[in-house]
């Protein structure tokens, strides 16, 4: 009986942090359409998002690339159609993988910092602090977060997209003895421009929702350091849950219908 009012409790607070998030999204676009941005802060998260995140991204990345193509290019091989191998994993990794994992990625390192960071604030009176001195904690700390996160995120999926790409051709060149050639023209056949957008576009959504959610639940922890850490890990399960919820309703928008990703 315990239990379950526990539980009945704990899913009512992330419900109402949840609200709080939303409602922390339409004061950044209301910020944002004011250009209230704090320049130094911004290139400071920038740096913590981007370069800071590359290295983590990009080993993963290449990982996935030559694990889908070991997986694909052996029954693609048995059926005949080993010079598709190139295509299909440059369609996958760019309408799925590399903004996905990518945005994994920045959720499980960055998420969950921007939670601690302004949780730790929230708790130790420093937010409190910044009203007195007269500064919006939304425009000195969420602001430069959420633009850090929607630039930084397509930049980095790009460049895991290509160390995918290259990972997966080694892959397909030295343990299957499909040529670079072949695998570079099958990847020009398949990918196409809108496939490139669909990317950039799920990327700054995704990078969008890791940074509101880290920042919403780091301004609503409560508890001290026991607090911070809870907020720190829910603000993660929930950022990965937002993550692949967006996925499915994004994919459902762009790619409706029947086609081919040869036509075109």
């Amino acid at each position: 009986m315990t239990s379950k009012i526990t539980l009945n409790s704990g899913f009512r607070l992330w419900l109402q942090r949840l609200l709080a998030a939303i409602f922390l999204a339409g004061q950044v676009i209301i910020h944002l359409l004011k250009i209230r941005i704090h320049k130094r802060n911004t290139l400071e998260q920038m740096a913590v998002v981007g370069p800071d995140s590359l290295t983590i991204s990009l080993i993963t990345a290449a990982f996935v690339g030559m694990v889908f193509t070991i997986q694909v290019a052996r029954e693609f091989l048995y059926f005949g159609a080993g010079q598709a191998v190139g295509g299909v994993l440059a369609i996958a990794l760019t309408r799925e993988l590399a903004p996905v994992l990518t945005a994994v990625v920045i959720a499980g390192r960055v998420g969950s910092a921007f939670a601690a960071e302004i949780g730790t604030m929230r708790v130790t009176e420093q937010i409190d602090a910044l009203y007195v001195l007269k500064t919006d904690p939304i425009d000195y700390l969420v602001i430069p977060r959420v633009v850090a996160c929607c630039v930084m995120l397509p930049i980095l999926t790009l460049i895991s997209l290509l160390t995918g790409m290259l990972g997966g051709m080694l892959i397909s060149s030295n343990l299957y003895s499909i040529s670079q050639v072949v695998f570079l023209d099958s990847v020009n056949n398949f990918l196409q421009v809108w496939d490139l957008c669909t990317a950039l576009i799920k990327a700054g959504v995704f990078g969008a929702l890791v940074a509101i959610i880290g920042c919403s639940w780091g301004l609503t922890t409560t508890g001290g350091a026991k607090g911070v850490g809870q907020s720190t890990t829910t603000a993660v399960v929930t950022a990965l849950l937002a993550i692949f919820i967006a996925n499915f309703f994004l994919s459902w928008i762009m790619f409706q219908g029947t086609g081919s990703a040869l036509v075109g």
